[in-house]
């Protein structure tokens, strides 16, 4: 969860405050609470950017701009440039820029001839790429019929999918980084590169990880677990050059004009000098209100 500092400055710290806090600092030993400890700029109900800088538990790991994402109040859309009616892939602003979403990330892995690697499917649809068999990390969102959880973070080695009768319309295969008991599901090759990776938090919103500099995936995976154990299961996409972000310009100069530092912004253009044409993106937006009704729109 993003906690903000308007917040903070309304406590007073009296001496007797000060004292009680110093207790239970000395008796609480070593803990991961701070390193899950978001402060950041709410963009919308339910979207907040914020910088998540674990150098402290994890000398090898630069800070991270971290996405939380709400997916009752926001939508989640997956997008391949075929599909969508473009001869060549555009880069990740073109992306935003022609979607209209107020985020965009990259999706998974893609071959030379930008043929998706896995599973992709968007609005329901299969995009041509078949299930891959031993990245078993699947982004998915938008379920056809009504479920508790509007997008999550599966793994196929204990979750099934079944391509029959395709449960969500927004699905995005990549790797498993993380799973659910604890385990780093990649080799420590000791490969450096920029990364994006999507994680589901135990209250059920999404975080959107993305790297302002180069990583060992491994590294980046011991990480995740050691501080931050509120991610039930954590996927990367595809890293490198492919690894970008992009946030509408209508919510960055928002952000600008807000009150207090936002770093988030500056680190977000510099973990990317060059955009590279990426063949699929994931895109987010606010779900629109039913007419008459208290629920969202699916």
């Amino acid at each position: 969860m993003v906690r903000y500092n308007s917040f903070h400055r309304s406590l007073p710290f009296t001496p007797v405050a000060r004292f009680l806090l110093g207790i239970f600092v000395m008796f609480s030993g070593p803990s991961t609470t701070t390193a899950q400890t978001l402060t950041g700029d709410q963009l919308g109900d339910g979207l907040s950017i914020s910088v998540w800088n674990p150098h402290t538990q994890c000398p090898d790991v630069a800070p991270l701009i971290a996405i939380e994402i709400d997916p009752n109040r926001y939508r989640f859309a997956v997008h391949y440039y075929q599909q969508d009616g473009f001869s060549d892939p555009l880069d990740i602003r073109q992306w935003q820029e022609q979607t209209g979403h107020d985020l965009v990330f990259n999706a998974g892995l893609f071959r030379e001839n930008y043929a998706y690697l896995g599973l992709l499917y968007g609005k329901g649809r299969s995009l041509g790429s078949k299930r891959h068999t031993t990245w078993l990390g699947l982004f998915v969102a938008e379920p056809a019929e009504d479920r508790s959880r509007r997008a999550r973070v599966l793994d196929l080695t204990f979750d099934t999918f079944d391509e029959q009768h395709v449960p969500y319309r927004e699905v995005a295969q990549s790797l498993m980084l993380l799973d659910r008991t604890g385990k780093i599901r990649v080799r420590q090759t000791g490969k450096r590169a920029h990364q994006t990776l999507v994680a589901e938090q135990s209250d059920g919103h999404l975080l959107v990880l993305k790297t302002t500099e180069v990583v060992a995936l491994h590294t980046l995976g011991e990480c995740l677990r050691d501080t931050f154990p509120s991610l039930r299961q954590v996927m990367a996409m595809d890293g490198g050059s492919s690894s970008d972000v992009a946030v509408s310009p209508s919510l960055r100069q928002a952000s600008s004009e807000m009150a207090g530092l936002h770093t988030w912004l500056s680190l977000l253009e510099g973990s990317t000098t060059t955009h590279v044409g990426l063949p699929a993106v994931i895109g987010i937006s606010p779900r629109r209100e039913k007419a008459g009704s208290k629920t969202v729109d699916r």
